[in-house]
């Protein structure tokens, strides 16, 4: 552990980089999937703007309860059932997950599609439901 402080104090240009390109880098790929939104700014964007929500989660998990209006298109079938989004294609769309972790993914493999308008909602359904914000089944 002495070693590796001595390190540290001696090489704190190098240190202090790595840091830096780090940060970058987090920046980078969270810009490439898309924005995060707080459920109540994905609330307003999707009807202010008749966009979509599109819950990533497995059918058996949409069907137990899911935002109203919401497509269900698995993350893993995302590719495969890609069409059934393109009359939203200058909609804003809004990715929901369990936690908000798929969504990211998800959110890169639309903007790579040329679909502009991709957002994340954070926290995902576990936030929509700690904020008891509505759900149908």
């Amino acid at each position: 552990m002495a070693l590796f402080l001595e390190f540290l104090a001696q090489q704190w240009v190098l240190v202090g980089a790595i840091l830096v390109l780090f940060v970058l880098l987090i920046m980078h790929e969270s810009r490439r999937s898309g924005p995060s939104l707080s459920p109540q700014q994905a609330i307003n964007l999707v009807n202010g703007e008749k966009g979509l929500f599109v819950d990533l989660r497995d059918a058996g998990e949409f069907k137990k309860g899911h935002i109203v209006g919401a497509v269900n298109i698995p993350a893993a079938k995302l590719t495969e059932r890609m069409a059934e989004l393109e009359k939203y294609r200058d909609k804003p769309l809004v990715l929901v997950c369990k936690m908000g972790q798929q969504s990211g993914a998800a959110g890169k493999q639309l903007k790579a599609a040329n679909y502009e308008r991709v957002y994340k909602m954070s926290g995902g359904m576990m936030e929509w439901g700690n904020l008891q914000l509505p759900t149908v089944t």
